[in-house]
């Protein structure tokens, strides 16, 4: 009797410890560029989410589970971003983390997310973030190689073959160059002129009138605002004529306003499907959601939803799909791993173990400005 006693005794137990834990709040730790240089990805992306647990928690939370989240403001610094993670880590004990916004950030916060088994959702495109593939890292925007090759796919439709470069010296500038020497070598490309610029530089003229000695028949510029609504500036002032192409790394309105809608004109940038929502068809599997979070951004905040704030309800969406297996972090990472045709801002995803993106070519639309707005590219 008194082992059945014992033992009755234990099954409760558990249970009750498995009741408490299922009730335990999700605790969602986040690290955003808020202010800083890179406030125009971190602002859009901590409204994002923190909009999105608060819609959610008011439903009763996810699968039963309410959601907590701690946020940080990185303000792009490196060194600050592994500081915050590690308080995210071992003060908040958070399961898992949405961010950081930026390439550099996030290859510095890696090394700590995979010593200490939690589940990283970067917001940052770099392609070496999960290229090789870490266990415990995972992105949500398309692969900076994926941009590269929408563009040299126009480039090629539109036969221009002897192509100039110029990209910025951080991370982000750093993979996308290295994507497009490499691809553009491999397509039939070749690239007449290679010039870089920092990330606080405040002029381009130098590096663009070699690159306008060079007769390219078309400039890649690779980089985050700023630089490249300078270099589009700086462009319109030198009479250069030749067509010039961004990285997705500007695909939001405040390019647009940066660089002036008349120097803006006619630049095209491979985006995701927010930028041109209400220019999809019907039929589009993405289409209402972007009509619907677009909707809800606005009436939250008063402007446009961005792709970078999608960035972030992307991570939102898989890691409430990663929740039906588990909400201790090594059940998180197994979910995400396992998230297949997740329709999100971004794109389709389909992870594995192999790829820790999910996202293909149809991720992205090509889109030129027009009149201060975005069309697509026919």
């Amino acid at each position: 009797m008194k082992r059945l006693i014992a033992f009755v005794t234990s099954i409760v137990t558990l249970l009750v410890a498995a009741a408490a834990f299922a009730a335990e709040p999700l605790r969602i730790g986040a690290l955003f560029s808020v202010t800083g240089p890179a406030s125009f990805l971190g602002e859009p992306e901590k409204n994002t989410l923190e909009m999105l647990v608060k819609q959610a928690n008011a439903r009763g939370g996810v699968g039963g589970r309410k959601l907590e989240l701690v946020v940080y403001d990185t303000q792009g610094d490196v060194t600050k971003s592994v500081q915050l993670a590690n308080k995210l880590i071992k003060n908040d004990r958070v399961s898992v983390i949405v961010g950081p916004s930026t390439t550099g950030e996030s290859m510095a916060v890696i090394p700590l997310a995979e010593k200490e088994k939690i589940p990283l959702i970067s917001c940052a495109a770099g392609i070496k973030i999960t290229e090789p593939v870490k266990k415990w890292v995972f992105k949500t925007p398309a692969n900076d190689h994926v941009a590269v090759e929408k563009i040299l796919i126009q480039a090629a439709r539109s036969k221009q073959k002897n192509i100039a470069i110029i990209t910025v010296s951080d991370g982000f500038g750093s993979s996308g160059r290295e994507q497009l020497k490499a691809m553009a070598g491999k397509k039939g490309f070749r690239i007449v002129a290679d010039e870089v610029y920092g990330p606080k530089d405040t002029d381009m003229t130098a590096q663009l009138t070699k690159i306008k000695s060079s007769r390219p028949d078309a400039i890649i510029c690779w980089g985050t605002n700023p630089g490249p609504a300078i270099i589009a500036r700086n462009v319109k002032q030198l009479g250069i004529k030749t067509p010039l192409y961004m990285s997705h790394g500007v695909a939001s309105k405040k390019f647009i306003q940066l660089a002036g809608a008349d120097a803006a004109e006619g630049i095209i940038l491979p985006a995701g499907k927010l930028t041109v929502f209400d220019k999809l068809t019907k039929n589009d599997p993405q289409a209402k959601l972007l009509r619907d979070y677009d909707q809800a951004y606005r009436k939250g905040f008063g402007v446009e939803a961005s792709t970078f704030g999608g960035y972030a309800y992307d991570a939102f969406l898989l890691i409430s799909n990663a929740l039906k297996k588990g909400g201790a972090p090594a059940q998180l990472r197994d979910g995400l791993e396992q998230s297949r045709r997740v329709v999100s801002i971004s794109g389709i995803f389909n992870m594995s173990p192999a790829d820790h993106n999910g996202l293909d070519l149809s991720a992205f639309e090509m889109i030129r400005v027009t009149k201060g707005d975005w069309e697509l590219v026919k």
